[in-house]
């Protein structure tokens, strides 16, 4: 008989995790408390429109994200609008690949860009190219871990290179600002995106809402290969017994032979709160710092666009604006998002809305007063990435117990591409069991 497998919490490591199971043939049961999926990466209802409780982007570097979409019908080349590597700020720096119909390969697409940047000197662009070229020969890895700033400034790396190009890469992938966060961490998002094949580095924007780019899909197909997917149903505790697991969620559910939790950290106490052998796992979650990000939606009249469907902002609380006209097809909205902690978190949200629009004003030209808008804060959305702190590993103490989410043990920081391969190898992992 077929070993029995529940996979707990449908946000994209739970559900990876899941098809993954499925595709290899195993009828998993998946528990998810709300009735929406996608966990952290979610779709909600504002104004009668579908949204995202945070505006996220990928990277052509998510080769496990977009193998798992095409596995289950989730189109990319459909879901997502690709764009060469492209980071504007209107009038202060404008750094971007050749477009696709130039043939230039990696690593000289990025050489490229640097070389025809605009608002950089000739020496900050050759400074910026020594810096990849100095860390690829050290084939990114570092003897000892340490402030990502601290890497930069011994690289001699200019303010303007850092404010303009360092620290908005790092933020924006481990939502940390660049004097706390890990340098190795950094090293391997540049090594998997900028140093990797041309593709990698290219801008994935949704075209979609986030619970409809891959949970939907996924759903689908784990049903549709056997499994079951509660929605609504919130497992309370993990309880382990002669014939293997149970689960109390709104009764006993079980035995499994094999659990995947995919849930938050901060709810993994409660889940685990009956196996006293995982007390050195709750001290290390318990551990764990947390930082924010918030999104910012403001309504405009539908003729208001973005130069760019993706454009940063220069020496403001904002830091990225996305166009959900051109990616979504909602004319007039745009998103605001500031990743990690800052001055931002002194604002109410009607003020910080209202501080937003002027800075979205600085780039697009009679601006009118935005027809409403609203901010989102996720207080704890992803895990701190500092240097050398310890995440917990996807294996337990306690057999065929196994851990999926973007704060596991992994190369990557918390990340989309990090969740899905976290659930990919506790998938595996259970599998070989």
């Amino acid at each position: 008989m077929a070993r029995r497998v529940a996979v707990i919490g449908a946000g994209y490591a739970g559900l990876a995790a899941a098809v993954e199971l499925a595709a290899a043939g195993r009828a998993v049961d998946v528990f998810e408390a709300s009735r929406t999926l996608g966990g952290r990466a979610r779709s909600v209802e504002i104004e009668g429109m579908t949204l995202d409780n945070g505006a996220h982007i990928l990277v052509g570097a998510y080769r496990e994200t977009l193998r798992l979409m095409c596995l289950v019908g989730a189109d990319p080349q459909r879901t997502l609008r690709r764009h060469p590597l492209r980071l504007e700020y209107p009038g202060d720096l404008r750094i971007a690949a050749p477009s696709f119909a130039i043939p230039v390969p990696a690593p000289l697409h990025l050489a490229w860009a640097l070389l025809l940047a605009r608002g950089l000197s000739f020496a900050e662009k050759f400074a910026a190219i020594r810096f990849m070229r100095a860390i690829e020969s050290q084939g990114f890895r570092l003897p000892q871990d340490m402030p990502a700033a601290q890497l930069l400034a011994a690289h001699e790396q200019s303010e303007r290179l850092r404010h303009y190009l360092w620290q908005p890469l790092c933020v924006a992938a481990l939502n940390t600002e660049i004097e706390h966060a890990s340098a190795q961490v950094f090293l391997n998002v540049l090594r998997d995106s900028l140093a990797a094949e041309r593709a990698a580095s290219d801008l994935l924007l949704p075209a979609t809402d986030f619970s409809s780019l891959f949970p939907e899909p996924a759903a689908r197909f784990v049903e549709a290969h056997g499994g079951t997917l509660h929605r609504g149903l919130r497992v309370d505790t993990v309880q382990r017994g002669a014939k293997g697991y149970t689960l109390d969620a709104g009764g006993e559910r079980g035995p499994y032979d094999e659990i995947i939790i995919g849930v938050a950290p901060y709810h993994l106490p409660k889940l685990i709160a009956a196996l006293p052998e995982l007390a050195a796992l709750n001290e290390t979650v318990h551990a764990l710092v947390w930082e924010p990000i918030v999104t910012a939606y403001l309504a405009y009249p539908p003729a208001v666009r973005l130069p760019f469907p993706m454009i940063g902002v220069a020496q403001g609380c904002a830091q990225w604006l996305f166009d959900r006209g051109s990616l979504c097809g909602q004319p007039g909205l745009l998103a605001a998002v500031i990743s990690a902690h800052g001055r931002h978190e002194d604002l109410g949200n009607d003020a910080l809305a209202r501080r937003i629009h002027g800075e979205i004003a600085r780039v697009v030209p009679a601006l009118p007063p935005p027809l409403w808008s609203r901010v989102i804060v996720e207080k704890r959305a992803t895990f701190a990435c500092t240097p050398g702190m310890q995440r917990p590993a996807m294996a337990t103490a306690l057999p065929g117990l196994w851990l999926a989410g973007d704060y596991v043990a992994g190369d990557y920081p918390a990340t989309i591409e990090g969740a899905v391969r976290s659930g990919i190898a506790a998938a595996h992992a259970a599998l070989a069991h």
